[in-house]
C-alpha cells in the first residue's frame, strides 16, 4: 500500500526544529500541504522556508489559548479546510524535584504539552466528524509510562496525554477518526545535543538497542498512523523508544 498524502492537509505543531520539523518534511515529501507552529514569527517564517511552497508555517503560542484558536482559524483559512491531520507535538519542560516546583510551572507545563492539544482536538474533531474521516496523532513520551525524577509536571502532562487520547477514541471512532500517541524515548535533538560523550553513552547503554533514536524515527511513525495502512489502528500508544519500555 502507497503512502500517499496528495490533497490532505496537515498540521503540526512545534515545527520549527527537532521531531516537529522532521514530521512536517516527512508529510510534505509525501505530497501533502503542511502548515507548521512555532512560537515566534522568525521561527515560523523558517518553517514555510523549508516547506517550499507546499505549506506554511505559523505563530503559536501554546501557554495562550487564544492563540491557539486564532491560530487554527488562521490554518483553517489559508488552507480552506479544516486539516485532515493533526499532529500534537509542541511541548516544553520546566524540570526540577517536585518540592522545589513553582507552581506556574507545573501548570505551564500542563498547559502547553496537555491542554494547547486537548484544545486543537476540540477544534478539528467537529468538522472531521463531518467529512466522517481524520487523524490526530499526540506525541507523548516515554516519560508519561514510566515517569522520572525532577519532571512531575511532564510526567502528568505526557500520561495525561495517553488517557486523553484512549478515551477520545473511543467516542469518535464511529466517525472514521482515528485518535493515538507516539512515546518517543531518548531521542537526538538539539536538546540532547549539550549532552557530553560519557553522559551520551550513559544514556544510550540503557537502551537495547543501544542508539538515540532520531528525529526521523519518530517521524516514520506518526506518518505511518495517519496512513490508510493504520486505519484499523485507534485509541493506541505506539513506544518509539529503542525497546527502554516495553509493554
Amino acid at each position: 500500500m502507497k503512502l500517499d498524502f496528495t490533497n490532505k492537509v496537515v498540521l503540526v505543531t512545534g515545527a520549527s526544529r527537532g521531531i516537529g520539523k522532521a514530521i512536517a518534511l516527512a508529510f510534505k515529501d509525501l505530497g501533502a500541504k503542511v502548515y507548521g507552529t512555532a512560537t515566534s514569527q522568525s521561527g515560523a517564517d523558517g518553517i514555510t522556508e523549508y516547506l517550499q511552497g507546499q505549506g506554511k508555517g505559523f505563530v503559536m503560542n501554546s501557554l495562550d489559548s487564544k492563540t491557539v484558536e486564532e491560530c487554527y482559524n488562521a490554518v483553517v483559512a489559508d488552507a480552506g479546510t479544516c486539516p485532515d491531520v493533526l499532529v500534537n507535538n509542541a511541548g516544553i519542560t520546566r524540570d526540577t524535584l517536585f518540592m522545589r516546583m513553582k507552581d506556574e510551572d507545573f501548570m505551564a507545563v500542563m498547559q502547553c504539552n496537555l491542554l494547547a492539544c486537548v484544545q486543537l482536538c476540540k477544534l478539528c474533531v467537529s468538522p472531521m466528524m463531518k467529512k466522517r474521516a481524520g487523524r490526530i496523532i499526540n506525541i507523548s513520551s516515554i516519560v508519561g509510562q514510566d515517569g522520572n525524577a525532577g519532571q512531575t509536571n511532564y510526567a502528568a502532562a505526557k500520561a495525561g496525554l495517553i488517557g486523553f487520547s484512549k478515551s477520545l477514541a473511543k467516542e469518535v471512532g464511529s466517525r472514521g477518526i482515528t485518535v493515538n500517541c507516539v512515546a518517543p524515548g531518548f531521542v537526538a535533538t538539539d536538546m540532547t545535543a549539550a549532552l557530553n560523550e560519557e553522559q551520551l553513552k550513559a544514556w544510550t547503554n540503557t537502551i537495547p538497542l543501544k542508539r538515540a533514536a532520531t528525529p526521523e524515527d519518530i517521524a516514520n511513525s506518526v506518518v505511518f498512523l495517519a496512513s490508510d495502512m493504520a486505519s484499523y489502528i485507534t485509541g493506541s500508544t505506539i513506544d518509539v523508544n529503542g525497546g527502554l519500555h516495553c509493554n
